[in-house]
């Protein structure tokens, strides 16, 4: 069997992925400081401070923010290895985990293969946020951005899905990308593949599903990893 040249986008894809690792990620959402205790109107006789019942005080003051995800776990160990060798034929089943700016806030672990003609591309990430509002907000975002999609119920605190069809030089690609909240996290599943025999990509329902298979796995092992 011949080989054949790859389109450029997906010859690309299988290069390893560094610029991934230059993407920065900034953190949004920090708790507000607690109100600052000495600030009074101006003349306000530091005895009338002190006649305020100390519990309007600590109603007043914003307790600190819970985070119940501190670190971002191991990507490469959140699928299952026989996950991987159905949704990814002939991809080393280890995975390859792409350099981050800040590991403990982001982390993200491929897979990829060309098995024959059929080509297949698995990324998990998982990202840390300050608190869940900033996580919502985030999730909430990237919905927007990708929209098109659906909820997928029953996993996470909120879960998106939305597949997309793409052609260059006749050649098809189908991806899919799945997208769950967990608390202060978020677990990013993307899954796409091509046939360079046919032309042709794998249909909506088979991408959307290992998709989404990978996405609750990832999901099942962060919620393992959760922070005391």
């Amino acid at each position: 069997m011949r080989s054949l040249p790859l389109p450029l986008a997906l010859s690309a894809r299988l290069s390893p992925v560094v610029v991934l690792a230059c993407v920065g990620w900034t953190m949004a959402g920090d708790p507000a400081p607690p109100a600052d205790a000495a600030h009074q109107s101006a003349g306000q006789h530091p005895a009338d401070s002190a006649s305020a019942p100390s519990s309007d005080s600590a109603a007043s003051s914003p307790g600190p923010a819970t985070k119940t995800y501190a670190n971002a776990p191991a990507p490469c160990t959140g699928v299952p290895v026989a996950t991987i060798k159905s949704l990814v034929p002939g991809a080393k089943t280890a995975g390859k985990e792409i350099p981050s700016t800040d590991s403990s806030l982001r982390r993200t672990c491929s897979w990829n293969a060309l098995d024959g003609y059929n080509y297949r591309w698995l990324d998990v990430s998982y990202e840390i946020s300050a608190s869940d509002q900033a996580a919502t907000k985030e999730y909430q975002q990237r919905v927007e951005d990708k929209s098109g999609g659906g909820s997928v119920p029953g996993i996470g605190d909120a879960g998106y899905s939305v597949v997309n069809l793409s052609t260059e030089d006749k050649q098809q690609t189908r991806e899919g990308v799945v997208m769950v909240r967990v608390a202060n996290a978020l677990a990013v599943v993307t899954y796409s593949g091509s046939d360079f025999e046919s032309k042709k990509a794998p249909s909506t329902d088979v991408i959307n599903k290992g998709a989404i298979k990978a996405a609750k796995s990832a999901v099942a092992s962060l919620q393992n990893a959760k922070s005391g």
